[in-house]
């Protein structure tokens, strides 16, 4: 098949989730004897210079991409407010990207066209002048339940309001694209389930994140391993950071308290200034990291403290291939069919937080079988090969 796979932001370097689902999926259906082409926005606030990067992007038959700002506006933004549309969405409808993939479509034929998250939408119209492809929507997110499950968390009543009210218009534009497309493919069972239940009646296939198990080296914690933490996520998600937050300020103190040799190193892009200046006991912001496996095995304990955002976090999927050991929120374990204590520690409270790191101490006998389980249920469940093959099969019963 020849696909055309659309991203609102630059796949490579692998940096966050986003990025690993769309380049592990694009490598899968390229080895499974695909002609990919990819174009994508080359953003303001996730720039690459592609020409040096290039040489990691071999899978693709193509390679096109425009540049895009999509920095926040306040004073769009405050004009946004007198508007129905969602401003989330519009930041993302750019001229040039328009132009560009008409071009592309005018010269050559693809069977399917990928949309790589609900961004992509506002170029379906495009789509379908130009082009009699099917049209595919990989939603990485049900969107507008990410900004529900923030406005539901945050206790400044304007900004409360303000969160609610975005999510109001994006659900109601997710909704209007359901219509629009081909072949759903959510990231989870779970988010296939939202979706039909907001009235997609369409083909749908949970499609999960995949990755190549060969570039990750499993790494056994054992019984006399030093216990240490790591925290990775883009800085500038505000689910990381409210997370983030919520765990530094009301279970990280206990923590050390009751382990006092126990630190955490905190890594992602875009740190903010204010998280850089944080004084704690043994903590450390370490900002961006080159290469997030060599970081994540520094450090037995992963921490996901997810409080709100929807989909799958590819962290923890990344994090259990390493064989680490990730305690997490139920909401960070959403579409990763992981169990408490078997491939993964869950907890949803401060202390049920506090009682996971006493497990880690005091059951390390327990740890060599939670860590060879996680590595396990990946290779059961998220290796890309076997995605890229389910996604096929989607792909042919439906275009």
């Amino acid at each position: 098949m020849r696909i055309l796979q659309l991203c609102k932001k630059f796949p490579y370097p692998l940096r966050d989730g986003e990025s690993l689902a769309v380049t592990y999926l694009a490598r899968a259906l390229s080895k499974l004897g695909n002609e990919v082409t990819l174009l994508a926005m080359n953003t303001t606030k996730h720039h690459v210079q592609v020409g040096k990067v290039k040489q990691h992007l071999s899978h693709y038959t193509a390679v096109h991409h425009t540049t895009l700002d999509n920095g926040v506006k306040p004073l769009h933004a405050f004009l946004n407010l007198f508007s129905s549309d969602s401003y989330n969405i519009s930041r993302f409808d750019n001229e040039a990207f328009r132009n560009k993939l008409t071009i592309l479509l005018k010269h050559e034929k693809y069977d399917l066209i990928q949309l790589e998250s609900l961004y992509l939408a506002p170029y379906i119209d495009v789509i379908r002048k130009h082009s009699n492809a099917g049209i595919a929507l990989r939603a990485h997110n049900v969107e507008h339940e990410i900004w529900e499950r923030m406005a539901e968390n945050e206790e400044v009543a304007l900004r409360r309001w303000y969160l609610d009210y975005s999510a109001r218009k994006l659900r109601k534009y997710e909704i209007d694209q359901l219509e629009n497309i081909d072949l759903l493919l959510p990231i989870s069972t779970i988010d296939q389930r939202k979706f039909c239940a907001l009235g997609y009646k369409g083909p749908s296939k949970a499609l999960p994140i995949g990755l190549d198990l060969t570039k990750f080296s499993f790494n056994q914690v054992e019984p006399e391993t030093p216990l240490s933490v790591s925290f990775i996520g883009s800085l500038d998600w505000m689910p990381n950071i409210e997370g983030l937050n919520w765990f530094l300020d009301q279970v990280w103190p206990h923590i050390v308290r009751i382990f006092p040799k126990l630190k955490l190193e905190v890594a992602g892009r875009n740190c903010p200034q204010w998280l850089r200046d944080v004084q704690m006991k043994n903590l450390e912001i370490v900002g961006e990291v080159r290469d997030s496996s060599t970081f994540l095995l520094k450090h037995p304990i992963m921490v996901v403290p997810l409080l709100s955002g929807s989909g799958m976090r590819a962290k923890i999927v990344e994090a259990m291939a390493l064989g680490r050991i990730v305690i997490t929120t139920p909401l960070g374990l959403e579409g990763i069919s992981a169990k408490d204590k078997e491939e993964v520690l869950v907890a949803k409270s401060v202390d049920q937080f506090i009682r996971k790191f006493r497990f880690c101490y005091h059951h390390k006998r327990h740890l060599p079988n939670l860590s060879s389980n996680a590595r396990k249920l990946t290779e059961e469940k998220f290796d890309h090969i076997r995605v890229g093959q389910k996604l096929l099969e989607a792909y042919q019963a439906t275009c």
